[in-house]
């Protein structure tokens, strides 16, 4: 299910039910022994002798890791065909627990549930794990141990048309409260549908609004530990949220019939791009990507979600983990030191256009992307997935949003977020 990664070049590999076929490009043998380990990850590695390649971020880090450790990275890789089959996180997880790859790159629920295992290396000790962002850390730690690093912060935000909010004397929301009273008045001017929305996205509404305090309230720790005991209610958490979506769908400002049968972007993108709806909500890179929100006729500006305690990032990362029992293990460590480095992640983030997962790499961002940039690095943000959280947090709520949106009731909605919670206790 394509849930987390978005806008980069995972953004295909999760994918609902999709088929694996493995393939390993390796240089011939040419009879001396090389060190070598073994990355399973979606994407392939181009053609070492080709010339002209645009190659991707994460290859040029790997291509630097290569040359200044002497050991090549394998490629084996996961190819999306059909829907038939397994996912790419069935893959990772059957993998992972069989080691049958050194390293591999995972998406957050995979994190949690290897992490739980004990399947993943500890990879605290790395010298790269001294520089990252706290968010970081928190977000991949699992029972005290640092199990996944990645190479991006992937931030969602809502893409609003300033000019239009402009146009009707609107200030940019700041709470929930606001962007009602804002929707208001778009209703009121002529525009049918305020917050353009899909199936995958709306749950960042949730999030913000369930989590704001528990991450920026000065006890993450202390929270998280009761609902990981049950000590306190998840549903209690969940609730403002999906009351506050309850009323943007009754009052008309999301369609949701549209939402829940939209695919990311392609659904609710034109009205946007045309002024037609003022407001939606995408990821970070959409603000990059001529093929999104790259080039609107208007003053686009990214902003956070309204929360209680203003507007609010919604953070989520895939990262890369390290089998506990790699045939390779203290190669593929050296291999990572060099990928997630400074000096890599600046490459990386550079020629992404990327937030960086180290305290230490800041890239330029282009002005629409400033108010949200500004937040995080204010310290303000709410993790969409946290591996230390045993109920997982951004697949499951999204799909009992999905249930809202076709008709359940928030009742209905809370039970089941108590269900998987207690079923978390059992574990």
């Amino acid at each position: 299910m394509m849930l987390l990664t978005v806008g980069t070049m995972l953004f295909g590999m999760t994918g609902c039910g999709q088929k694996a076929d493995l393939e390993v490009n390796l240089v011939e043998n040419d009879g001396n022994t090389q060190r070598e380990v073994n990355l399973f990850g979606p994407t392939e590695k181009a053609d070492p002798e080709a010339d002209n390649i645009a190659r991707t971020a994460q290859e040029l880090t790997v291509i630097m890791a290569e040359e200044q450790l002497g050991i090549r990275v394998n490629y084996r890789t996961y190819t999306a065909e059909d829907f038939q089959d397994k996912t790419y996180d069935e893959v990772t997880v059957d993998r992972v627990r069989s080691q049958m790859d050194d390293f591999y790159l995972l998406n957050p629920d995979s994190i949690q549930v290897l992490g739980m295992e004990g399947e993943l290396a500890d990879l605290s000790e790395l010298a790269c794990a001294a520089n990252l962002r706290e968010v970081v850390k928190t977000a991949n730690t699992v029972n005290g141990k640092l199990v996944a690093i990645p190479q991006e912060v992937v931030a969602y935000g809502l893409f609003v048309n300033k000019d239009l909010f402009d146009r009707y004397h609107l200030e940019l929301p700041q709470t929930p409260e606001d962007l009602l009273e804002c929707c208001s008045v778009f209703k009121e001017n002529g525009i049918e549908t305020p917050i353009g929305a899909n199936r995958w996205w709306l749950e960042n509404f949730v999030l913000a609004q369930a989590y704001a305090e528990l991450y920026n309230g000065g006890s993450t720790d202390a929270q998280i530990k009761a609902l990981n005991e049950g000590e306190t209610k998840l549903s209690d958490y969940m609730r403002p949220g999906f009351e506050y979506l309850k009323i943007l769908m009754d009052m008309g400002y999301i369609d949701a019939e549209a939402a829940y049968t939209y695919e990311a972007i392609e659904g609710e993108g034109p009205d946007f791009l045309e002024q037609k709806t003022p407001i939606v909500m995408a990821y970070w890179g959409a603000a990059n990507a001529k093929t999104a929100y790259g080039s609107p006729e208007f003053n686009m500006q990214v902003i956070g979600f309204p929360s209680k305690l203003g507007q609010m990032p919604v953070v989520s990362m895939t990262g890369y983990g390290v089998g506990a029992r790699a045939e390779h293990l203290e190669d593929t460590l050296k291999v990572m030191d060099v990928m997630l480095s400074d000096e890599a992640l600046a490459l990386y983030a550079e020629h992404n256009q990327v937030i960086s997962p180290s305290k230490n790499v800041e890239v330029e961002c282009i002005d629409a992307l400033k108010p949200l940039n500004d937040r995080i690095n204010e310290g303000y943000y709410v993790l969409g997935s946290n591996a230390n959280m045993k109920v997982e947090q951004w697949g499951n709520t999204c799909l009992i949003v999905r249930e809202l949106l076709s008709g359940a009731s928030v009742d209905e909605c809370m039970a089941e977020f108590d269900r998987l919670q207690e079923e978390s206790l059992k574990k």
